[in-house]
């Protein structure tokens, strides 16, 4: 179905055409190339840390960041129920099991309800500013250092928040902040940390590049193109992250005291625009009927079928997920726009 305001689009221009055009005259389109150190560097530097780690998607980067720490079979990581499944998963993939935390009232993970789930085996806590949202990462680190466990911090949708954990693991998927179709990168400060998550990302070749390989590692690489087309995203970040502020500004003030709809609390950055309603089911269809696309909250992980052995417990996630859902949230959108989107709200819930 196509709609006249769709939920996400990227912003593109003349920049990204240009370093993609280049990327594609210097026969670079594949994971050799200027572009994917170029676009490393810069993005560290602008989170301010040393290190970054291109791979091929955000789950990839947070597969590769648990790999390089060591995280395995036998090992638990501390996830948030509110979460993008992807989270859960890469804990998965590398072998290790995900052992779920509620979140608190800004979907983010209840750093009160961690201590409780830490074991003798919590190898690694992997917190998620959910939805541009920043976590409680003074409390996280804490309790980080007086377990020595490490942290990873899934930055999926928080561009512009700076990372604090051991690794950060960004996604670059078409909806994000910045993008680069697809794509993500890990960052970090510890130099041995970057090796190895740039060794396993790329197949662990040897440094001869034989073909020998001592351990089983990951086809994870970005593209020269993707790392072009985020190149030129990045330099574009500042005003990316304006115009989207912009767009929160409008929405809360033009949503506040409608009856019907509960604001969520403020953003550090903005990802998606999420609200609670009333009658969601049917505010969607009134809304999808008038051409605005939205999308439902993220269901909790305990409620996920690999995950019903988990058992069935009372979730804050769980209320959530039940009338919650986001509103068309890109640069592009103008406030003429958002007037229309959110009248069609207004009108719904009219008496």
């Amino acid at each position: 179905m196509s709609y006249a305001y769709p939920v996400s689009k990227p912003w593109l221009g003349d920049r990204e055409q240009q370093l993609v055009g280049e990327a594609i005259a210097s026969g670079w389109i594949s994971s050799q190339g200027p572009e994917i150190k170029r676009f490393e560097a810069a993005f560290a530097e602008y989170n301010g840390v040393a290190h970054g780690v291109a791979c091929s998607s955000g789950t990839a980067a947070l597969t590769v960041a648990l790999a390089a720490l060591g995280v395995g079979p036998g090992d638990e990581v501390i996830v948030p129920e509110f979460t993008m499944i992807a989270s859960a998963w890469a804990v998965n993939y590398v072998g290790a099991t995900p052992v779920f935390v509620d979140c608190g009232d800004d979907l983010n993970l209840d750093v009160t309800k961690i201590e409780a789930r830490i074991t003798s085996r919590t190898a690694v806590i992997m917190p998620v500013h959910v939805y541009g949202r920043r976590c409680d990462m003074d409390a996280i680190m804490e309790l980080a250092y007086d377990y020595n466990l490490r942290v990873v911090e899934d930055s999926a949708e928080s561009h512009g928040v700076r990372p604090v954990g051991d690794v950060a693991c960004f996604s670059l998927f078409a909806n994000k902040i910045i993008t680069a179709g697809e794509g993500g990168i890990c960052i970090t400060n510890e130099p041995r940390l970057a090796e190895q998550m740039a060794h396993l990302r790329a197949m662990a070749f040897t440094k001869d590049h034989s073909f020998l390989h001592k351990k089983i590692a990951y086809n994870f690489r970005m593209t020269n193109l993707q790392a072009a087309l985020a190149s030129a995203q990045l330099e574009r970040i500042d005003e990316i992250l304006s115009r989207r502020r912009a767009i929160e500004k409008y929405y809360d003030a033009a949503l506040a005291g409608i009856p019907g709809v509960t604001l969520m609390p403020p953003r550090d950055v903005l990802w998606m625009y999420d609200v609670r309603v009333e009658r969601r089911a049917q505010l969607q269809a009134h809304l999808a009927e008038n051409g605005v696309e939205t999308r439902l909250f993220f269901k909790p992980m305990s409620r996920q079928p690999m995950y019903f052995d988990a058992g069935w417990p009372e979730l804050k996630a769980a209320a959530f997920s039940e009338d919650g859902l986001y509103l068309p949230t890109y640069p592009e959108l103008t406030e003429a726009d958002q007037e229309i989107i959110v009248g069609h709200i207004r009108s719904f819930y009219r008496p």
